[in-house]
């Protein structure tokens, strides 16, 4: 008996580590283009989550609010217990003497009463905007999810690029790197052999190092924005993919001066406002819609027992029925004045919506002017920087030629080496600017969720 559940337990312990075994790293070893990773946060990012319960709980809210105008139903019930019955005066006509009052018990010492309420609402004005106003609500929230959608789809091409800018200048400075580790072994062997001093060796150990620390920074920081861009992706950090080095962003960008208008309309916080500013405006007809009358059908059937001993399950003893029906009307007439600054209080937040339209109309208008002049100033500046680069490598390559001849000092040669990497890292830079005024064009326009198409 115990080998049988030895094998078994063994079997079970194979079965277990062979399933967790095949199943896969979701990003392990893969190479991550920012399409890829847009489509992985759109689908498992928090925010965007949370955002999407709060849209469903929005309709779960429009349905709440269409049930107030459905019948309602309760069942109510009461036992009530009086030590001590209550006293009237009433005058003795027992006796003949009307204008004298005698004191009278009415009622018993215990008292039970149950049965059913149904009420409808017939009418009521504030109902109905509040249902206009509920399903306004629902694409308030559906355009919150779609804002956290854009705002997750940029930060994560933001922390992309600025990843994969990282990774392109590790590259450069480790090209630069490995150049000084050839140098410096032709190097220790001249001075093995008394062809070079010890201080251009020292040199050229010297620079290696800083470019050894500049590696090791560089290797870090791409590691803290791929760590960066796990979490908007919304996957477990330490996951081992890389990105991919092409990088294309719609080539959308109209230069022209943009319909700011056009463009507004497109834009989902632009859409979002329209849709508060409709929800304060029908908060105010809702306030207003209080100064109508209501009126609601209700009816009830209830039982009632009165019992001077505490035996109500005694089935020999009557229960009374009475079922009634009637309509009841509320009619406003003064509350203060309250509604009023209520109305108030609501058209100043429908004013703050049109300040809001009129700044994010503001700011469309300068983030568009803004990119523009950004993306066209990187491209200059782009092709300037690859002009510096081709000429850096043109002078590094001739001073290297002269220094291997002996024609030029190693001086020379490591101040060449210098200026070309600063122009490759200038050039990396510009780069990075124009990727992200780009992006931020996009974002300008209302058109980020191209990125994903």
């Amino acid at each position: 008996m115990n080998k049988k559940y030895l094998v078994l337990g063994l079997l079970l312990q194979w079965t277990t580590s062979l399933s967790f075994a095949q199943t896969p790293t979701p990003l392990q070893g893969q190479v991550l283009t920012l399409q890829q990773a847009i489509a992985l946060a759109t689908n498992n990012n928090i925010s965007i989550q949370s955002a999407q319960l709060d849209e469903e709980s929005a309709e779960y809210k429009i349905r709440e609010t269409k049930g107030s105008g459905l019948p309602q139903i309760s069942g109510v019930g009461q036992l009530s217990v009086y030590p001590s019955i209550p006293t009237q005066l009433i005058p003795n006509v027992f006796q003949g003497k009307p204008e004298e009052l005698i004191p009278v018990q009415f009622g018993t010492k215990y008292n039970a009463n149950g049965g059913l309420e149904l009420s409808q609402l017939i009418f009521s004005k504030s109902y109905f905007v509040g249902l206009e106003a509920a399903a306004t609500t629902r694409d308030l929230y559906r355009l919150r999810t779609q804002m956290t959608q854009e705002d997750v789809i940029y930060n994560v091409s933001s922390a992309y690029l600025r990843a994969l800018q990282t990774k392109e200048q590790f590259n450069t400075i480790a090209a630069n790197y490995n150049r000084l580790v050839q140098l410096e072994k032709i190097l220790q062997l001249q001075y093995k052999n008394d062809f070079a001093k010890k201080v251009d060796v020292n040199r050229i150990t010297v620079n290696k190092t800083n470019l050894e620390n500049q590696r090791q920074t560089l290797e870090s920081a791409y590691q803290q924005q791929k760590n960066a861009l796990s979490f908007f992706m919304g996957v477990p950090l330490g996951q081992d993919f890389e990105l991919s080095d092409s990088t294309a962003l719609p080539a959308t960008l109209a230069i022209s001066t943009p319909n700011v208008q056009e463009i507004l309309g497109q834009r989902v916080d632009y859409q979002l406002l329209q849709t508060q500013k409709k929800l304060y405006g029908l908060n105010v007809e809702n306030i207003k819609g209080r100064r109508f009358p209501t009126l609601a059908g209700f009816g009830q059937y209830t039982y009632q027992a009165q019992r001077r001993e505490f035996n109500f399950f005694d089935t020999s003893q009557p229960w009374f029925n009475t079922f009634v029906l009637g309509v009841r009307l509320n009619i406003p007439i003064f509350d203060g004045f309250q509604r009023k600054y209520q109305i108030r209080q609501a058209q100043i937040e429908e004013q703050k919506a049109d300040l809001s339209i009129r700044n994010l109309s503001l700011n469309t208008e300068l983030g568009l002017a803004n990119t523009v002049k950004q993306i066209q100033s990187s491209e200059l500046a782009i092709e300037s920087s690859e002009r510096n680069v081709r000429m850096a490598q043109e002078v590094y390559n001739t001073t290297n030629s002269l220094y291997k001849e002996g024609l030029s000092p190693l001086t020379d040669l490591l101040e060449a080496e210098v200026t070309l990497r600063e122009a490759q890292t200038n050039l990396n830079n510009e780069r990075l600017r124009f990727k992200i005024a780009q992006l931020d064009h996009l974002r300008a326009r209302g058109e980020l969720k191209n990125l994903i198409k």
